[in-house]
């Protein structure tokens, strides 16, 4: 199987059935994943070097202004979309099968998790994989601990309270928080 179809039919959002040829592909990719990200999280590397195995693993060039702080760990990479400015503070996984698209100046905050893949609910097809996109907007800040579930928009200048659980899309320029993630207020224009 070649990449680009691969990720054309899980960017589909089609489901992904045990045993097949996408499946298998899945934990190639996974394996090709952990190489890089042991990589990445062993020892010392200067930010030109994080910007390298970064590219690496998702399988295109990050913009020079692309910060991450290890350790980071990823179960496939290849579907992950960065925009410029952006950081990663230590300690995040991404399940990006789904689809992982942060937009320009995002800010994401230790430990967070960002979710792409839902198993199937009936328990004979519990290993059924169900992808589905998260698109975390310009100017994000996802605070420590959060989780971001698949199928989320959030929008440009919202703020992610640290330890929430997003379950539903989130509107722009406002701050979000708590289990499952609610709207607490929205940014004054001062804020923005």
């Amino acid at each position: 199987m070649k990449l680009n179809d691969f990720l054309e039919y899980l960017n589909s959002g089609k489901a992904i059935i045990d045993g097949s040829e996408l499946y298998q592909f899945i934990h190639e990719l996974s394996r090709e994943a952990m190489k890089v990200t042991s990589k990445l999280n062993e020892g010392y590397h200067e930010p030109e070097e994080i910007r390298n195995l970064f590219s690496k693993l998702i399988g295109k060039p990050v913009d020079a202004s692309f910060g991450l702080f290890p350790p980071f760990y990823s179960d496939c990479g290849k579907n992950i979309t960065v925009g410029k400015n952006v950081f990663i503070n230590s300690g995040c996984r991404f399940q990006d099968q789904g689809g992982i698209t942060i937009g320009d100046g995002a800010l994401i905050g230790h430990n967070v998790v960002l979710a792409t893949l839902n198993h199937d609910f009936s328990p004979q097809k519990r290993r059924t994989l169900h992808p589905a996109p998260i698109v975390i907007g310009k100017n994000v800040w996802i605070g420590a601990n959060a989780t971001i579930v698949p199928g989320v928009t959030i929008g440009d200048g919202a703020i992610i309270a640290a330890g929430a659980v997003v379950t539903k899309d989130v509107l722009a320029n406002v701050i979000a928080g708590g289990i499952p993630a609610k709207i607490i207020r929205t940014l004054d224009v001062e804020e923005m």
